[in-house]
């Protein structure tokens, strides 16, 4: 097994940012109906600044793997510097050669997080 392949597996297993937060400024939910994952993803901003971020759902290893590592990068950093982020970031932060059935798992919280770099605001109600 490749050192990437652990990496994986251990996002998979214990998955980093995985729940719900109290008071998100923004939520986003995404599937691919192809094979089954969902994700919502949450973020709570300060400005311009991902303060923090967490997901939910059900999905395959490279789907929650991807999500994990995902969340872990994205903190910290702001709305702007996430928006450069493209398909080949997420490919070169797995480190796996992908079928194109596999890659759609993969960029499934990528998705998420460009969906929710352009919501608007939780309204409070």
């Amino acid at each position: 097994m490749s050192m990437y392949q652990d990496i994986i597996l251990d996002h998979y297993r214990n998955p980093r940012n995985f729940g719900k937060l109290e008071k998100a400024d923004h939520t986003v939910s995404v599937s691919n109906p192809l094979c089954g994952d969902k994700i919502s993803m949450e973020i709570i901003e300060e400005g311009d600044i991902i303060h923090n971020i967490a997901f939910s759902g059900e999905g395959c290893a490279i789907s929650k793997a991807a999500a994990s590592m995902l969340t872990e990068y994205v903190k910290g950093k702001s709305k702007d510097e996430l928006r450069k982020l493209d398909k080949s970031f997420i490919m070169e932060m797995l480190g796996l050669e992908l079928s194109p059935n596999r890659i759609k798992c993969a960029l499934l919280s990528w998705e998420a997080l460009i969906k929710i770099l352009s919501s608007t605001p939780l309204t409070a109600g």
